[in-house]
């Protein structure tokens, strides 16, 4: 296959470490966000004091776009309460709080291993029910995204894992190609889709040939691996497209509109369990690496699961740690504790040391020297967008593509005045929808008066009408009065 280029990107240095995976112990408590997605909250159908079992629904909700909780083990709920939650905020939102009883019962599976011999829609059914979510960061629901309005003819299955540090998807590819395989299998007969291509890395050699070996035990041709090179971020959905079809997706599309769909490795394997045996998304595997930590690993963890309780299977920090990122050194979020439960999107937990964060200068003025241009994979202007976001001209910066940006960070990496334009980019971001909402809830309220007022005049003027018609009958019995008394 011939390979085509995006715009920008960097190389930039692995930090990655394979290892077998590690199955983790049940944790003492499992945490569990309602919130799923911005603005997209879960609601409890459970309640305090209740015993639940493993993969049983404790909360979901009316919205798509929310899929059920799960609990990932058998036990009691003790809470439902503020807890400080994985989000680049670092504020507290309602958690719903299991304490595992250590048996593990679970629920009933429903498996469904002929697939093909069910309707489309009921595994659609299942995948939603399942809980799965795209397993790569984006959060959005699976069987939702499976739920194409146009037809597809392609879909691409993203094991290019190109941010620094990660491999929980290589690592799962090594232990799980032949599962892998099956859910590429699953999800292309959903979608009718006539070609498939499972994108690695140039580096991805051993995975690689574990896919091959899967792929031989059953003999297809529709199912095609393809290397790409291990430039950041070719791993992001549009870049990887085009990387791999010479397709540019317009920055207003979605992939879909092309016929394309992308899913991550690991949600690829959460649909075959969801399918094959019948499991709810209640796990995944996340990587525990950087200087802070004394032994990277990839780690099998309960969603829920607080991060000080994963730490030890690392070996413990150092003693110099002083910073959790969760995600990648690119595209990660600083954490202010490790109580923090990881969720579906936690691909990695990212320790930093003292000396690595020394490193970092303060950030100068800028120079203009375009570089973040250069290497921007969404063919941007940062440094416009930062001095529009500056001078508080959020309107401009919307203006110069501020909702393309994918936040990938090349354009902080290559930043000689090492100023935090990704920061700036999302502050901008939010401030925008904040103001958007202000704006919607002022709309709203005006609309709300609008009609109040409206329904004022129409009661005053059927009031009006009223009195007038109650007027004019007195007037005609008086005036039937007055000619009856001149008959008279």
């Amino acid at each position: 296959m011939n390979k085509h280029h995006f715009s920008g990107g960097i190389a930039l240095a692995g930090h990655k470490h394979l290892s077998p995976i590690i199955e983790s112990a049940i944790p003492n408590e499992l945490i569990y966000p309602l919130l799923q997605r911005t603005e997209h909250y879960a609601i409890p159908i459970v309640k305090i004091g209740q015993k639940v079992l493993k993969g049983q629904v404790i909360a979901r909700s009316e919205s798509p776009l929310a899929p059920p909780i799960h609990a990932a083990s058998s036990g009691k709920i003790t809470a439902i309460e503020p807890r400080i939650i994985a989000h680049p905020s670092g504020l507290s939102d309602t958690c719903l709080i299991l304490s595992p009883d250590d048996l593990e019962e679970s629920i009933d599976y429903q498996p469904c291993p002929d697939y093909r011999q069910a309707e489309k829609i009921y595994l659609l059914d299942k995948i939603y029910q399942a809980g799965i979510m795209g397993l790569g960061g984006a959060l959005f629901p699976t069987a939702l995204k499976l739920q194409a309005q146009q037809d597809i003819h392609t879909l691409i299955i993203n094991a290019a894992e190109c941010e620094p540090y990660i491999s929980c998807d290589a690592s799962l590819i090594l232990q799980s190609a032949a599962q892998i395989i099956q859910g590429v299998a699953i999800t292309q007969y959903i979608l009718g889709a006539k070609h498939c291509i499972i994108a690695l890395e140039e580096t991805m050699q051993a995975e690689k040939t574990a896919l091959q070996t899967a792929l031989k035990q059953i003999n297809t041709s529709d199912i095609q691996l393809s290397t790409v090179p291990a430039i950041y971020p070719t791993g992001g959905e549009k870049q990887l497209i085009q990387v791999l079809t010479g397709l540019k997706i317009p920055a207003a599309e979605l992939p879909q509109q092309q016929g394309i769909i992308c899913q991550n490795v690991g949600t690829i394997y959460a649909i075959q369990q969801a399918i094959i045996q019948g499991k709810a998304l209640t796990e995944r595997i996340i990587t525990l690496t950087g200087d802070g930590i004394q032994q990277a690993q990839n780690i099998r963890a309960r969603i829920g699961t607080p991060i000080a309780e994963l730490i030890p299977y690392a070996g413990g920090y150092t003693p110099d740690v002083q910073r959790l990122i969760m995600g990648g050194s690119m595209m990660g979020f600083a954490l202010s504790t490790d109580k923090i439960a990881v969720t579906k999107a936690s691909n990695c937990i990212l320790a930093l040391s003292t000396q690595r964060l020394a490193q970092t200068a303060p950030a100068m003025a800028c120079i203009r020297c375009g570089d973040c241009a250069t290497v921007c994979p969404a063919e941007l202007l940062p440094q416009q967008l930062y001095w529009h976001n500056r001078a508080q001209q959020f309107e401009q910066s919307q203006q110069q593509g501020l909702f393309d940006c994918i936040e990938c960070g090349c354009c902080d990496v290559v930043c000689p005045s090492q100023i935090p334009l990704v920061q700036s980019f999302r502050a901008a971001k939010g401030s925008l929808m904040i103001q958007k909402k202000q704006a919607e809830q002022a709309q709203h309220a005006k609309m709300r008066f609008q009609n109040q007022q409206n329904r004022k005049a129409k009661a005053e003027q059927e009031k009006r009408v009223k009195a007038e018609k109650r007027q004019a009958a007195i007037d005609k019995m008086k005036a039937a009065a007055a000619a009856r008394k001149k008959v008279t």
